[in-house]
């Protein structure tokens, strides 16, 4: 059998390989950092309460806000997505 059960090249010995596979799985893959916490909320202002994305807070001289996404319906366009900061107020959560 042209190579036979002793060729071990680089890889080394099944052993070894074992080994080092069992070492690779104990430490375990790489874990990816988690994305931020998102949460649902109610957004209330001039067009009433609307659900939205609360994507982060933040605390200013005023007060806490909320970077949150939403829709807004505009009479001329309709619908559309909007990304914004509002004052902790006119947030609610889900």
């Amino acid at each position: 059998m042209a190579g036979g059960m002793s060729k071990r090249g680089s890889w080394g010995s099944m052993a070894d390989r074992v080994e080092r596979a069992d070492q690779r799985s104990v430490a375990g893959p790489a874990v990816p950092e988690p994305p931020p916490a998102l949460k649902h909320c109610w957004v209330t202002d001039q067009h009433g309460r609307l659900p939205g994305l609360l994507l982060e807070w933040r605390r200013t001289e005023s007060g806490f806000q909320g970077r949150v996404l939403h829709a807004v319906h505009e009479q001329d366009t309709g619908w559309m997505v909007v990304e914004e900061w509002l004052p902790a107020a006119s947030l609610e959560g889900a």
